[in-house]
């Protein structure tokens, strides 16, 4: 039977398993005409992206069948004798292993074991996580090694990123990032999850503020996996993951120091011990780093200590416990109300503005204990604990009126800078355990998981200061607040079972077929502590069962290329204030909704990767056009951080429900160069056309709503159509690397985009911008070991004066009018430099 009978069959036959396809091929019932055509459209996208992946199969056949030299071989010559398998992916980001050397032999390699399917590299898990090749990938995914990481010597993970397209990151201060793929959730920025699985050492990380904080100098590989990615990963994951595999093995022995400076008093020190004697393989390490910030009441200062230590138990299994302990300090943010304020007073020194929450302390402990087993026979067993503390303290709610103990109003809280509201103190504890499975054979790879998740949130908030929302007359309905009181004690838990797998089927010689299923059983709990009446609820839950699905093809064309498909899709679970509103907080005006439904994004993509000669030089390409629509993602009625006209907690004006649509349609292309020529380069674009396809109510508040209520007022805006704030059409990073002199490196980056909306009601238009940046590096290795490097880095060298965020969501100042005066803007710093010196021993 052709390879392309043997596809067709196939697919037949999981037509009814598998959602994903009648996603595909079929119309849902009820759909207006206009969303037919859209329907329609999307199929056309599909059937397209298929078309190109038979067309491309056809047209190689033949040069198969001709020149056998180029088929890709079905095994690679071992020494051992064992066959070599397709790879199937794990949710660590990992790919099975074909067969697992010893532990033992290979730690002093790095803790590196390889196999090879033609040019596909199978890593196995047992000794170390790192991802050299996308060969064989049905998905779109980029790689970053450690190495790659050390020698960017970037404040945080941002300055890593940027080199692969389709990726948009938000900087808060220090190594505070928010993390973004395709525009997916840019038009969110109040706290919510970023749609994206942060995944370390193989467990997906949640944090407060749905921000991730990175160690940079604990960073052994990067993975970015872009399309729904629930498969694998399980909640949250609508655009894609990063994966973060953390430092590890026999090559961290020995000794080393570093030392940075830079701009705004910025300091940092690095120390690190490790060593490998027999079994027994480990490192420590505690960095320490401080900025007295460009922003005014900016300074932040952050403190790691982690390491690992792994016993060798014997040829073919080990254990390892990795730990990690941090503490942050940071404060105001620098925001600023409209572009006026942002010229005159970029530091948000002396315009009176105020961010909604600062002044955060912050403390997570990180602790995972994996055991890894190679059963023989292709075989690999692996089970994993682990435990992720996260308690974060700051103030919230910048507004209000000033009371003292009796009443009476001493003054305005937006005006006075460090009085907040409320002091937020909340606990996170995620714990887990994780077991994967996994088998290789001649022509088919398989991958089992369990994946067991509990999660609580307990979050205590108390008054700070005694005050009121309203200037008027303290009464029933402008009630005083007083400063010690708990106005809420409430605990959030998120329990997860899943299974999961992935099979990987070795059709032909150059056609490969993957599939991957996971199913998620979900109870999301919600609690409060303190004394209720009817009707607010002292507790719910509800159980959520989510499938999560990818099918994909990948046809090797020649030796170094292929073409790559997929759909896959990813999904989100309601929150406890969206489910139920007013019922579990009394000042809401939301109206419950127990019977919201998880959101799902469907990823269809089709891409080519491969290696090219170009005047002697090779080209490393990977291109990839890709749609991602969210058809029943979840909205408040009255549209996004806004109030509807007249709603009340029981007229029901307010409600989220599954009524908010998305499409996010773009072009990928990443194009690198050997690092270690003299001359070298890396290139990354992407061109996003991300819009709502459903948003037809926003209430936009124009006017003051407290201080002259009476002249306050809202107009409805239909948002459909508009473009996803803060999503650039074109995004360009481009690095360029020379060595003029042995030891020395010098390189030059630009970052370019071009203009974004700052608001979803697309009215504030911000121009794009071109920002370079230099750094010089400077390194001697010894052949005893013994390695010292230098380095100076300049960021935005031209001194490029653009905004790092900015958000409109209303009137901020509220003269009845929307326009340019009234987003949160917090611009860039500008020029700024860093160097610093190591040495290795």
């Amino acid at each position: 039977m052709s390879p392309l009978m043997r596809v067709r069959h196939f697919v037949a036959r999981q037509y009814v398993t598998f959602p994903c396809l009648r996603e595909v091929f079929s119309i849902r019932p009820g759909l207006s005409k206009t969303n037919i055509l859209g329907s329609v459209m999307n199929k056309k996208l599909t059937a397209m992206s298929a078309l190109s992946l038979v067309l491309s199969m056809l047209f190689v056949q033949s040069s198969y069948a001709e020149d056998t030299q180029a088929v890709p071989p079905a095994t690679e010559p071992s020494t051992n004798s064992q066959p070599a398998v397709p790879a199937a992916e794990t949710s660590a980001g990992t790919t099975a292993p074909a067969q697992t050397a010893s532990p033992a032999a290979e730690a002093g390699k790095g803790g590196e074991t390889k196999k090879m399917l033609g040019e596909v590299v199978v890593t196995s898990t047992t000794i170390d996580d790192r991802f050299e090749s996308k060969r064989g990938e049905a998905s779109n995914i980029s790689n970053i090694s450690g190495k790659k990481v050390d020698e960017e010597h970037g404040k945080n993970i941002v300055d890593v990123l940027e080199s692969i397209p389709g990726v948009t990151a938000e900087v808060q201060s220090g190594d505070s990032v928010k993390i973004m793929l395709r525009g997916v959730e840019a038009q969110r920025f109040m706290g919510e999850k970023p749609g994206v699985a942060i995944i370390i050492d193989g467990v997906p990380v949640v944090e407060r503020t749905g921000r991730v904080n990175i160690d940079l100098d604990n960073i052994d590989s990067i993975k970015v996996i872009k399309g729904g990615a629930s498969y694998l990963f399980g909640e949250d994951a609508l655009s894609g993951a990063v994966i973060i595999t953390t430092k590890r093995g026999a090559k961290m022995a020995g000794y080393t120091t570093s030392v940075e400076t830079g701009s705004f008093n910025y300091r940092k020190g690095l120390a690190r011990a490790g060593f490998a004697k027999n079994e027994w393989v480990g490192h420590i390490q505690v960095s320490k780093a401080m900025s007295d910030d460009f922003y005014d009441q900016g300074a932040w200062s952050r403190r790691y200590v982690d390491g690992k230590l792994q016993y060798l138990v014997d040829e073919s299994s080990d254990i390892a416990f990795g730990f990690e302990d941090s503490h942050r300090e940071k404060d105001s943010h620098g925001t600023v109300t409209g572009v006026t304020n942002a010229l005159i007073d970029p530091r948000s020194a002396t315009s009176g503005g105020k961010d909604y929450a600062r002044n955060y302390d912050v403390e997570l402990n990180k602790l995972n204990l994996t055991y890894s087993k190679d059963l023989g026979d292709n075989t690999n067993l692996m089970l994993m604990t682990y435990q992720y503390k996260d308690h974060t303290y700051g103030w919230q709610g910048p507004s209000g009126y000033l009371r003292d103990s009796a009443g009476n109003l001493l003054g305005d809280m937006s005006e006075m800078r460090d009085v907040y509201a409320s002091g937020q103190d909340t606990k996170q504890t995620q714990r887990g355990l994780k077991s994967e499975w996994r088998k290789g054979g001649e022509e088919v790879g398989l991958m089992a998981g369990l994946d067991l998740q509990k999660f609580e949130d307990h979050g205590v908030s108390t008054y700070l200061v005694n005050y009121s929302s309203r200037s008027s007359p303290i009464g029933v309905s402008n009630p005083l607040k007083l400063a010690g009181t708990v106005s809420s004690d409430t605990v959030i838990t998120n329990d997860t079972r899943a299974v999961y797998g992935e099979a990987k089927w070795q059709l032909s010689q150059p056609l490969a077929l993957t599939l991957n299923g996971r199913y998620d059983n979900i109870k999301n709990g919600y609690t409060n502590n303190l004394p209720v009446t009817a009707p607010t609820l002292a507790s719910a839950s509800k159980t959520f069962n989510v499938l999560s699905e990818r099918i994909g093809l990948n046809y090797a064309v020649g030796e170094s290329s292929e073409i790559y498909s997929n759909i896959s899709n990813g999904f989100r679970t309601p929150t406890a204030s969206q489910m139920y509103g007013t019922t579990i907080s009394p000042t809401s005006v939301v109206a419950g909704n127990p019977d919201l439904k998880p959101e799902k994004s469907w990823n269809k993509e089709i891409g080519l990767r491969g290696k090219r000669e170009l005047l002697g030089t090779t080209l490393d390409m990977d291109v990839a056009v890709f749609q991602i629509d969210r058809n029943d993602f979840i909205l408040n009625t009255g549209g996004q951080y806004t109030t509807t006209e007249g709603a009340t907690a029981t007229n029901g004006l307010e409600q989220y429900q599954n009524i908010g649509g998305v499409r996010n349609r773009g072009l990928e292309a990443g194009i690198k160069t050997d690092s270690r020529d003299a001359l070298s380069a890396d290139f990354a674009y992407t061109w996003l056309d991300a819009r709502f396809t459903r948003y037809d109510h926003y209430w936009l508040g124009l006017g003051e709503q407290y201080s002259f209520p009476s002249t306050y007022h809202l107009v409805e805006v239909n948002n459909t159509g508009n473009v996803v704030p803060r999503t650039p059409k074109h995004k360009v990073n481009l690095n360029v690397r020379y060595r003029p002199a042995e030891h020395w490196t010098v390189t030059t980056e630009l970052n370019a985009q071009s203009g974004i909306f700052a608001d979803e009601m697309n009215v504030v238009w911000v121009g794009g911008r071109s920002v370079y940046n230099l750094m010089m590096t400077y390194e001697v290795k010894r052949e005893s070991g013994m390695k010292f490097s230098a380095f100076a880095r300049i960021d935005n060298i031209f001194n490029r004066y653009y905004y790092s965020t900015i958000r409109g969501i209303r009137d901020s100042n509220g003269d009845q009018v929307y326009d340019q005066e009234d987003p949160s803007i917090t611009v860039n710093p500008g020029r700024v430099w860093t160097a610093g010196l190591s040495m290795v021993f």
